[in-house]
C-alpha cells in the first residue's frame, strides 16, 4: 500500500483528442494509456490501472477470440449491448447498469461482440455499442481463470457514486462485483444536470467522463472523453452540466513493474 502523504500532490487533465486512437472499419476505439501498438514510455499506466480503452463497434462485429493473462477485466456498457465468450464456459450479455469482470490468471480465450443478433435477428442491426473496457494488475500472478456479471439498479448510480468492482476490504458488502486486487475499486456514477458528487481520496484516482459535460473543482471544465489523474488528493467536488456519466478508480497502491 502507498501512503497518500508520501507522494506529491497533482491534477492532471487528459483531454480526449490526446488519446491514441485505433480506427478500422468495424472498431473506433481511444486508448487513455498505452496499448497495442500505441506505445509512449511515459504514459502506461496510473496507480493501478493499466488500460482504459472507450470503444465503439459496429453491428454484427467485434473482438475475434483473442488471449489474456494475469489481468482483472473489467467492462462497462454505456449503450447498446455486448456478448462475452470465453474459452472456460463462461457466456455473458453485457448491457448498460450490467458490470462485468474476467480474470484472465494463468490463461483465458475469449471473443467480445455487438450483440445485434439477438431476439432472432429482430433488433436494428445498424445499432452500435459503446463500451469503456478497463484493466488493472492483480495482486499476484498465476491465478484461476474467472469470471463474474452483476446488475447495478439505476437507482444506486443516479446522483451518487455506487462501487462497480472492487477488492478492498471495507467495499466486501458493497461491492456488485469482486476483482482480485486488494488495492483498487471503480466506482460509478449518472448525474444529471446540477447534481453534485464528491470524489474519493486515495493515492491514485483516475476520472474518466466518456458521456457528458461536469465541472471539476479546481479544474475547470470536463468534456466527453477527457480524464484526470489524481495522485495524492481527491474529494474534489463534480457538477454535471448536462446529464453525465463518471467513472472513477479508487486505487492505494502502483503497479508492479510498470
Amino acid at each position: 500500500m502507498v501512503k497518500k502523504n508520501a507522494l506529491h500532490p497533482t491534477v492532471d487533465v487528459r483531454r480526449a483528442s490526446e488519446r491514441f486512437k485505433t480506427r478500422i472499419s468495424w472498431l473506433d476505439s481511444k486508448h487513455s494509456f498505452s496499448f497495442s501498438r500505441h506505445y509512449d514510455p511515459r504514459n502506461t499506466h496510473h496507480g493501478l490501472l493499466l488500460v482504459n480503452n472507450d470503444d465503439i463497434v459496429t453491428a454484427g462485429k467485434g473482438f475475434e477470440t483473442h488471449p489474456h493473462e494475469d489481468m482483472e477485466i473489467v467492462t462497462w456498457v454505456l449503450r447498446g449491448s455486448l456478448v462475452h465468450q470465453d474459452s472456460v464456459g463462461h457466456n455473458g450479455l453485457i448491457y448498460p447498469g450490467l458490470a462485468q469482470r474476467m480474470s484472465a490468471g494463468t490463461g483465458i480465450m475469449h471473443s467480445e461482440k455487438n450483440d445485434s443478433w439477438r431476439l432472432g435477428g429482430t433488433r436494428s442491426h445498424s445499432d452500435p455499442v459503446h463500451f469503456v473496457q478497463m484493466w488493472v494488475a492483480p495482486d499476484e500472478d498465476g491465478i484461476k481463470p474467472g469470471y463474474q456479471q452483476m446488475e447495478i439498479e439505476d437507482a444506486a448510480l443516479q446522483g451518487r457514486f455506487a462501487v462497480v468492482a472492487s477488492g478492498i476490504g471495507r467495499h466486501k458488502n458493497v461491492a456488485a462485483i469482486r476483482i482480485k486486487n486488494r488495492y483498487a475499486a471503480l466506482h460509478a456514477a449518472r448525474l444529471k444536470k446540477g447534481e453534485t458528487v464528491g470524489l474519493p481520496e486515495a493515492p491514485f484516482l483516475h476520472l474518466f467522463l466518456p458521456v457528458g459535460h461536469v465541472s471539476l473543482e479546481g479544474a475547470g471544465d470536463l468534456h466527453a472523453g477527457d480524464a484526470v489523474r489524481f495522485t495524492a488528493t481527491g474529494g474534489q467536488k463534480v457538477t454535471a452540466l448536462k446529464p453525465s456519466e463518471l467513472l472513477v478508480w479508487e486505487m492505494h497502491a502502483a503497479a508492479r513493474g510498470w
